[in-house]
């Protein structure tokens, strides 16, 4: 394997067409450019250059190495302007995961802002359930997870660091010809009989099995609708109800009318999510994400 400053020293004194210049434009003395050009023959396996009455120039074997020399040192180069402008938080690409609530409003409206901070950054965002998030940034797959405690606690993960955000509340969309749609706020059990919309329940803990055993009650009826803009649809029918997050009030279409819940109101809590060592341009986007939650 030819050595980087070896391969430097080939295209200076191909450059140059001599052994004692090259020696005098990298500060080496003489004797061991003509050394390390020993050695480097020595691993191309013969001459690399032609020995003139006054200085070298590359033969075929040379020229050939040369190329390639050209161009290690070329990627080498630009490398390493990708790598001082990744560190300085002024370029590169940074990867961002988020559950689907946050994606509405909290993230997007940091993004924005970091995309005019940062023009030269490439985002990569992902939606995933917290517990995955957190796996994911553990696992050097993401440089930043906005993740949630509710219902299950706080997902931990080695070589992470977590920092909350704000306090989410849950309330209950109702149709707005619903029998309590104008009331101040809503008992949970008052609603028992209603079908409700949920992408899943019973296989893991959710937000509303936790919410209704707190209540006293199981749902008589589950709806399994996954995306939200299909739950806010099915609400707006008058086919059921649903728990909705403060974050996502931002998409809710006129038909509905979210209520508090008073039994006592339900709250979680948002967190950002950084490896141990976070890159510059994850700790801007935090910033604008503090800022976004304030």
């Amino acid at each position: 394997m030819f050595e980087t400053d070896a391969l430097r020293l080939l295209v200076t004194v191909a450059d140059t067409g001599s052994f004692t210049a090259a020696a005098i434009q990298l500060n080496y003395t003489q004797s061991a450019v003509s050394r390390r050009i020993g050695t480097l023959e020595q691993q191309a396996g013969g001459p690399l250059f032609e020995r003139l009455p006054r200085g070298v120039r590359l033969n075929p074997a040379g020229q050939a190495l040369h190329r390639h020399a050209v161009d290690v040192l070329e990627r080498l180069s630009r490398a390493q302007q990708e790598l001082t402008v990744i560190h300085a938080g002024h370029g590169g690409m940074l990867r961002v995961g988020a559950f689907a609530t946050a994606n509405i409003s909290l993230l997007p409206a940091a993004l924005r802002e970091f995309r005019r901070a940062r023009p030269e950054v490439e985002i990569v965002a992902v939606e995933g359930r917290s517990a995955t998030l957190m796996e994911r940034l553990a696992a050097g797959a993401l440089d930043l997870a906005v993740v949630s405690d509710y219902p299950s606690g706080l997902p931990s993960a080695e070589g992470t660091t977590t920092t909350a955000l704000l306090k989410d509340e849950l309330f209950v969309a109702l149709h707005h010809e619903h029998p309590l749609a104008e009331a101040d706020s809503v008992n949970l059990r008052d609603l028992r009989d209603e079908a409700w919309i949920q992408d899943a329940y019973g296989d893991r803990p959710t937000m509303l099995a936790d919410a209704c055993a707190r209540a006293g009650f199981t749902p008589r009826k589950i709806i399994r609708i996954a995306e939200w803009t299909g739950k806010f649809g099915y609400v707006a029918a008058g086919l059921g109800v649903a728990l909705v997050p403060s974050l996502a009030t931002w998409a809710i279409p006129p038909e509905l009318a979210l209520r508090r819940l008073a039994d006592p109101p339900l709250r979680r809590t948002v967190h950002m999510a950084l490896p141990a060592v976070p890159l510059p341009a994850a700790l801007k986007l935090g910033e604008l994400l503090r800022g976004a939650a304030g």
